[in-house]
């Protein structure tokens, strides 16, 4: 598909969602309009076109908070836009990690405590979340403040407890040690920008 299939509406705009290539969260609802949209595509950033001030905008260009394209894909009838991001800090004007926070059913977003897998969707939100809004007090906050290198030494010291926990043959110190793991293990994946579905897709392919 090129540029010219994009069904504009009669305002010359296109919606375009933006999503969390990573954690799949919807971060936000925008427009463009064929300009911003090939800038978007050019500079490999987000640009949108404002209804309400009639002009484009980069966004993150006075916050720092840009957003880094990973790819753009469009739906069957070619008039929206899904936008896949590396997102720098909070897509809310805000402050938050998604514009998306409220819920008009007073609905709290938690993971179905009966799925395994959910709670590691979860956790991968919340991680997400705390990188993006960067909230004052939090560890994971203390983690990514603190970079990579004090990331993988966690990584490191986890797994060894892991290790020195199964070789003790303790149950109940395996199995937290396991969860401090898994829990530093996203926390440097989502430093790193690599999404829990690409290491599920990776088994799904072994299991194959």
């Amino acid at each position: 598909m090129n540029l010219e299939s994009v069904k504009f509406d009669d305002r010359g705009l296109v919606p375009a969602i933006v999503q969390d290539a990573a954690s799949k969260e919807v971060l936000t609802l925008a427009y463009m309009n064929q300009e911003s949209l090939t800038k978007s595509i050019e500079t490999k950033q987000t640009w949108f076109y404002s209804r309400s001030r009639q002009e484009l905008w980069h966004k993150g260009e006075t916050t720092g908070n840009t957003q880094s394209i990973q790819d753009i894909r469009y739906d069957c009838d070619q008039d929206a836009l899904l936008v896949l991001v590396v997102p720098e800090g909070p897509a809310c004007h805000k402050g938050s990690y998604t514009c998306f926070s409220d819920s008009l059913l007073d609905q709290k977003v938690e993971a179905d405590e009966t799925s395994s897998v959910a709670i590691l969707t979860e956790l991968e939100r919340i991680i997400a979340e705390r990188e993006a809004e960067m909230p004052e007090g939090a560890y994971t906050t203390y983690l990514f403040e603190k970079g990579v290198d004090k990331i993988l030494k966690k990584v490191g010291e986890e797994a060894s407890e892991v290790i020195i926990a199964a070789k003790n043959r303790d149950r109940e110190e395996l199995t937290n040690e396991s969860a401090d793991l898994l829990y530093h293990l996203f926390v440097l994946l989502r430093e790193q920008k690599v999404s829990f579905s690409e290491v599920t897709d990776i088994l799904k392919a072994r299991h194959e």
